[in-house]
Formats: structure tokens, sequence, C-alpha cells
């Protein structure tokens, strides 16, 4: 009962405006202090023991790389060479938002970082195309969903320094079910091209010489080569996953100002107060969240759940498919990172119980903070391209569908076919 009064309270407090942060901090206060054996001064001591760990120390760098990156110039330079290699495909400013956001996942980590970078100049370039306004901001929302699944990514760091499971490893298992999703939207776009009412998509550029694409190559190398350096020094030894987020950082600021040139010193300031007051935000939600977390830890609802979910099914399947209801349930109507943390070590217990494979969970959970950003009635990342596109939420809606059912059909297939993530992790750390 008491854990059906916390739920019921969280759940009650959100729905009436209140932010996702002080609704967590709320209960998990209340709840210390009427619970009998704990006190209210548990509460700022299990925030810090959350944030007291190094894997979470990448999370401000990384922060900050994606905002050297936006103001650097190094997501324009990615559009303009994305569009050079795709402008001539039907749906091309589409192709370009897919192909910008997965080269600007190998260094941002973040899906609204990438929804508002990459949104910012690829939806005002669509809609003066001609395209529907709903349709833009559904391309760039779906497609900024391949930022925390392609290494590196905030979401994998967060998941593993919760559950303990090999970040190193989580960033591999996302690349090939990150491109998967890449190329399948690019399909959509290409296919939606077809259609009557998308005449729009039917228009195309001139396909760009071997001399246009080997000088936008060479303008934007540089960008092109963070991957190689951030997961070849994780698989080489060199750095740790969690100080690939330094390296992120400084790789991102020699670039931009040594190569683009565009990021001033003056502007620096500006750059570490916006990183410091996002980092502020994730890291009270992730500390509440922790807390929150514990509280349940002491009620006992990893068994409680485990035994209530043996009484439904002894399937390993029918179990993870289950877990994934529930989870996705949950991130449509609370933040996603909230929802990691509070539940994760929950889906993970029973998730072992059932012998089902760490890293499969691990990719799964993650996608379904995506897919959570994109379904009412919260959708953060349609939220923020709807607003750069300067239309209602629901016209953002209407169009999402088809590139929803693409992310969700991949996260049914690694259900299906665990391979898919697991098998190059397998190869590269020598497991398989």
């Amino acid at each position: 009962m008491t854990l059906i009064i916390i739920f019921a309270a969280m759940l009650a407090l959100v729905f009436v405006g209140v932010p996702i942060l002080l609704s967590i901090a709320t209960v998990t206060l209340i709840g210390a202090s009427v619970l009998p054996g704990l006190i209210p001064a548990l509460v700022p001591q299990k925030a810090f023991g959350m944030l007291d760990s190094f894997s979470l120390l990448a999370l401000p760098y990384f922060i900050l790389a994606g905002s050297i990156m936006t103001r650097g110039g190094m997501s324009a330079g990615l559009i303009e060479f994305s569009q050079t290699l795709v402008g001539h495909i039907r749906g091309s400013l589409g192709h370009t938002a897919v192909l910008s956001c997965t080269a600007m996942a190998n260094i941002s980590g973040s899906s609204t970082a990438e929804a508002a970078a990459v949104g910012s100049v690829t939806i005002p370039a669509m809609k003066e195309r001609g395209y529907k306004p709903g349709m833009a901001a559904a391309i760039v929302a779906a497609a900024s969903t391949i930022g925390p699944i392609i290494p590196p990514s905030m979401t994998m760091i967060v998941y593993g320094s919760i559950t303990g499971v090999s970040i190193g490893g989580l960033f591999i298992a996302g690349i090939i079910p990150g491109l998967l999703i890449a190329s399948l939207l690019m399909a959509v776009i290409f296919g939606l091209s077809f259609l009557p009412s998308n005449e729009a998509l039917r228009r195309t550029q001139p396909r760009s010489t071997l001399k246009q694409i080997a000088q936008a190559t060479v303008r934007v190398w540089p960008a092109l080569l963070a991957p190689v350096v951030i997961m070849g020094g994780i698989l080489s030894g060199i750095f740790t996953a969690t100080e690939a987020g330094v390296v992120t950082c400084i790789y991102s600021l020699i670039v931009s100002k040594l190569w683009y040139r565009q990021l001033k010193w003056k502007e620096i300031p500006g750059v570490l107060v916006d990183a410091a007051v996002t980092t502020a935000m994730v890291a009270g939600v992730l500390g509440m969240a922790g807390v929150l977390g514990w509280l349940l830890s002491f009620l006992n609802f990893n068994d409680i759940v485990l035994s209530s979910l043996r009484g439904v099914t002894d399937n390993s399947f029918l179990m993870l498919a289950l877990l994934v209801v529930v989870m996705l349930v949950l991130t449509m109507i609370l933040d996603g990172l909230a929802v990691i943390v509070v539940m994760i070590p929950t889906i993970v217990y029973v998730g072992t119980a059932f012998h089902i494979d760490p890293l499969q969970l691990g990719i799964i959970m993650v996608m379904i903070t995506q897919i959570g950003g994109l379904t009412p009635p919260v959708a953060l990342l349609l939220f923020i391209t709807t607003s750069i596109a300067r239309i209602s939420f629901m016209e953002g809606i209407r169009h999402v569908w088809p590139f929803l059912g693409v992310i969700v059909g991949v996260m049914i297939a690694i259900m299906i076919f665990p391979g898919i993530a697991t098998w190059l992790p397998g190869r590269m750390l020598g497991g398989g």
C-alpha cells in the first residue's frame, strides 16, 4: 500500500504541473519523514551518494562538449557535409537531418542537444523548401533519438554506473542499432516522397561532384575523426569510457578554436555557464531519483515486483516484453532519465533472475527513453522541434508515427534477435 501511495503521489504532482525534480524530492522527503526507521537527514546523504560516482564524472564533460560543438561550428559543418552527400536523393533535407544527427551522436551523446542543434538549421531550411512543418519537426525529433544510442551516450553512462554493466560494452552495443535506425529512417523518408501529398520531398539538388565531396570532407574531417579518437581510445585502453568525456571536451575545443575558428574566447564563459546550468539540472534529477530508488529498495520494491511478475509468466521473452511495456508507459509520462535511475535497479534485478543478457537489456532500456521522447503526452524531443518550427505540438504528433514505428521496430528486433546488440561487443571485447 505504501508503494502505491508513493507512485500515486508522485504522478499526481507531475500531472498538476510540478517539475519532476520537485515531485520526486517532495515524495521522498515525506516518505523519509513518516516511514519507521528513516529520518529526513538521510535524503541529502543518499542524493550525494548517488552522484558520488566516478562514471558520472563524464556527464558534465559530454554536456560541455555538446555546447562547444554547437557554438564552435562543428554541428554546422556536419550538416553541410551531409547535404553534400545526400542532396540529390528524394527527401534530401530529411536525409541531411538524419545523417547530421548520426554524425553528431559521436560527440554529443544527447538527444535534446541534437534536436536543438540540428533542428535550428534544418527545420527552417525544410520549411523554406516547402516541407510540411510538422513533417520537418517529426524528422528531426526522430533522428535525434540516435544521439544516446550511438556512442558516446550520457544515458548509457548513467545506466552503466547504476548497474555495473560495462559502459564500454554498452557503447559498442549501440553502434549497430543506431546505424540501423538511421538507415531505416532514411528509407521511410524516401518512401514518403512517393506519396502525392509530399511533393516537397521529391525536390532535390544536383548530385555533388567528387571534387565538391572532397572539399566538403576536407572542411569537416576533424569532426568525422572524433568517433575514431573516442572509441579508439576506449578500445585500446588509452582511456576509460568515463575519461572519454574529458577527451571529447578537449577535442571539441581544439577543433572549434584551431580548425573552424568560430568560437571566440569571449564566448567561452557563456558556453561554460550553459553547460553548468544543464549539468545542475541533470545532477538534480539524478540525485533525487537516486533517493527515490533507495526508498523503494528500503520497501523491498525489487522483491515485490519479481514475485508479482513470476506469477504472470516464467518465459524470459514474455518477461522482457512485460518490462518493456512498463518502461514505455513510464517514459511517456515522466522524464526518461529519472525513470532510468529509479526503475533500472529493479529492471536489472528481474532481468538477471530471468537470464536476460545485460547488454541487450541495456540497449533496449536506452531506446525506450528515446521512444518516450517522441510519444505524447510529454514527448520532449517533439516539443523542442515543434517550438523551432513554430507550430502546434499536435501537428508534430500527427507526422511522427512512421518514424516512431522505425525505432519501435528496431527495439522489437533486438528483443527477438539479441545479437543485433550483443554480437559486436562480443567480437570487439573478446567475448565471442
